[in-house]
């Protein structure tokens, strides 16, 4: 393991985490659900667009994909979140809060992938 990639890994999770925190605390459970969904369209993009070319440096990459956005999207909080709907028995919650965490996170993952290939084809 690089130590540029262990720092960069540590600052960019800094940045990722404290935003998580910051929006779950102004939105609740619609916070874990749009930094989820924001994360999965995001890490997409950055996979297939910005990743996949050679010239960026592995520190970065690293440091974007799994320090900020992997501290910034959260399955843990997802699925308490879930749970605790799930005990107080709020079933109508909990199953749109399931489908559109899974079916949007798939659907915002195809977007981002999408948008990464329209932007490829222009730069060629």
């Amino acid at each position: 393991m690089k130590l540029t990639n262990l720092l960069s890994v540590a600052f960019f999770a800094f940045i990722g985490g404290n935003l998580r925190y910051l929006i779950g605390q102004a939105l609740g459970l619609v916070g874990t659900l749009s930094v989820n969904l924001g994360g999965c369209f995001l890490l997409a993009f950055l996979t297939y667009y910005l990743f996949d070319r050679r010239h960026v440096p592995s520190w970065l990459t690293t440091g974007l994909g799994t320090g900020l956005i992997g501290a910034f999207t959260t399955f843990s909080t997802f699925s308490l979140e879930l749970g605790k709907l799930l005990l107080a028995h709020a079933w109508g919650v909990a199953s749109a809060y399931f489908v559109l965490s899974s079916v949007g996170g798939l659907t915002l993952v195809w977007l981002g992938y999408l948008l990464a290939q329209r932007l490829r084809g222009l730069n060629r």
